[in-house]
């Protein structure tokens, strides 16, 4: 994350409720629940590593769905981490850690504490890593490295879900996929100030088609790199790590 894109999610913590975000994101109960229900290919799931959590609205998905689930949540922006330790406040275990995407990544057996690399997984790694609506505010190199890092901190057979905005495939399907944001938003009352605040936000995003993402993610060691769910601009990609 840029500071200048740390700088906006920091001030806009406090009106980043969650009501709001079904509305500008149209097929929110799909994207989300697609991305909960991938856990279930890493099996057991103890340890969950959050990328971007923001204000812990996915983690708290987990967790409700993984009872006794074990959080550590990673995002730049302090105010946001505030809003998540209010939700996840005597509902799950959870670690919250001030950091960019681009720090290494914290080890699975240090309760969420940073540092010790990129491979520091601990005595297994975490069994998955999750991100939604985050890593879009890397570059593409970055988008690499952070993939390969990730596979790298996940134990044999762990997870990696990512929640995101892509891009269309052509100038043209890209268009057509932001009309469509704007219109199903607006729909669902999204008002034009919000759209407004909604796209000063994603002034900071770098978006990538699907395909790229998979051909990364295989690249950084995920053979069976998939898409299960797609609607426009809103996909999530999962991938397993080999067991």
């Amino acid at each position: 994350m840029t500071d200048n894109a740390r700088a906006v999610f920091q001030a806009h913590a406090g009106s980043y409720a969650d009501d709001l975000r079904r509305r500008l994101i149209p097929p929110f109960d799909a994207f989300y629940g697609t991305a909960v229900g991938a856990l279930g290919a890493a099996g057991e799931v103890r340890r969950v590593l959050d990328l971007g959590a923001g204000t812990g609205l996915l983690s708290g998905m987990v967790a409700a769905a993984r009872p006794g689930v074990a959080l550590t949540l990673v995002d730049g922006a302090p105010a946001m981490l505030d809003q998540a330790r209010e939700r996840l406040a005597g509902v799950a275990d959870a670690t919250f850690v001030v950091g960019d995407l681009r720090d290494p990544l914290p080890d699975a057996s240090g309760a969420g504490a940073a540092g010790g690399g990129a491979g520091a997984t601990g005595a297994d790694g975490w069994d998955a890593v999750v991100s939604a609506l985050a890593i879009h505010h890397l570059d593409d190199a970055g988008k690499r490295d952070l993939f390969t890092r990730v596979h790298a901190a996940l134990r044999p057979g762990g997870v990696f879900v990512n929640a995101e905005q892509v891009l269309g495939r052509t100038p043209a399907i890209q268009a057509g996929y932001r009309a469509w944001h704007r219109a199903s938003s607006a729909a669902l009352g999204t008002t034009p100030e919000e759209w407004a605040a909604s796209e000063e936000r994603m002034a900071h995003d770098v978006w990538a088609p699907v395909g790229d993402q998979i051909a990364w993610l295989e690249a950084a060691g995920f053979p069976d790199a998939d898409a299960p769910f797609r609607d426009h601009c809103f996909a999530v990609l999962v991938a397993r790590k080999p067991g």
